[in-house]
C-alpha cells in the first residue's frame, strides 16, 4: 500500500513539474500500415505533431508488410537491407525517444516503391502544446531489434496537433489535491 502511495506521488510530482504523457498516434488512422487505398503517408505525418515520448504504432498484416527504421539515404533509396530496427508484428509501438527525423518503410520488395514509408519529425517534449484529449491506446510492440534515427531540421508548427496531452484536461488542481493527499499519507 505504501509503494503505490510513493508511486503515485511520483507520478504527481512528474505532472506538476510539466511532463506530460506522450501521444499514440496510428500510422495511416483507420487503414493502417498497407499498400491498399494509396494513402500518403507523409500527408498523414504532415498533419500531425509528433514529439520526444510519444509512441506511433504500425498495425498491418504481418504477412504481408513489416516495418523497417532505416537511415535517411536508405529512405531515399527505399533501401530496407541494413535498419536500424525491424519489426514484424503486426502491431509494433515505437516510442519516439530523440528529437529529430525518423524514417520508416516496408522492405517487402515493391512496396516502398509503391509509397508505403514514412518520415516523421520529431520535436522535444518541452514544445508539447496542449491539445484536445483523443482516446489513447494500449498497444504492444515485437520489434526483432530497437533503435531510432535523429537529425536536425526545422520545426513543424506546435499549435496543430490531435494528440493526446495530459496538461489538455484541465485536471490540475484535483491532481495537486490528490498528490498533497497521497504525499500526507506516504511520508
Amino acid at each position: 500500500m505504501a509503494f503505490t502511495k510513493k508511486i503515485l506521488a511520483f507520478l504527481l510530482m512528474e505532472t506538476v513539474l510539466g511532463v506530460s504523457l506522450g501521444a499514440v498516434h496510428k500510422v495511416g488512422d483507420s487503414a493502417g500500415w498497407t499498400t491498399l487505398g494509396n494513402i500518403d503517408y507523409n500527408r498523414w505525418a504532415s498533419s500531425k505533431n509528433f514529439h520526444v515520448g510519444d509512441t506511433i504504432v504500425f498495425e498491418y498484416n504481418n504477412q504481408f508488410h513489416n516495418v523497417k527504421q532505416v537511415t535517411f539515404q536508405d529512405f531515399q533509396s527505399c533501401n530496407g537491407a541494413s535498419p536500424i530496427a525491424t519489426f514484424t508484428s503486426g502491431s509494433d509501438s515505437i516510442t519516439l525517444k530523440r528529437p529529430g527525423n525518423y524514417y520508416f518503410l516496408c522492405g517487402v520488395p515493391g512496396h516502398c516503391e509503391a509509397g508505403q514509408t514514412l518520415d516523421i519529425m520529431v520535436t522535444p517534449a518541452s514544445l508539447r502544446p496542449s491539445a484536445s484529449p483523443l482516446s489513447a491506446h494500449n498497444y504492444s510492440s515485437s520489434p526483432s531489434s530497437s533503435g531510432s534515427a535523429s537529425s536536425s531540421a526545422p520545426l513543424p508548427n506546435p499549435y496543430q496537433s490531435n494528440a493526446f496531452s495530459l496538461q489538455a484536461l484541465s485536471i490540475w488542481p484535483a491532481l495537486i489535491s490528490l498528490g498533497m493527499f497521497v504525499i500526507g499519507f506516504a511520508f
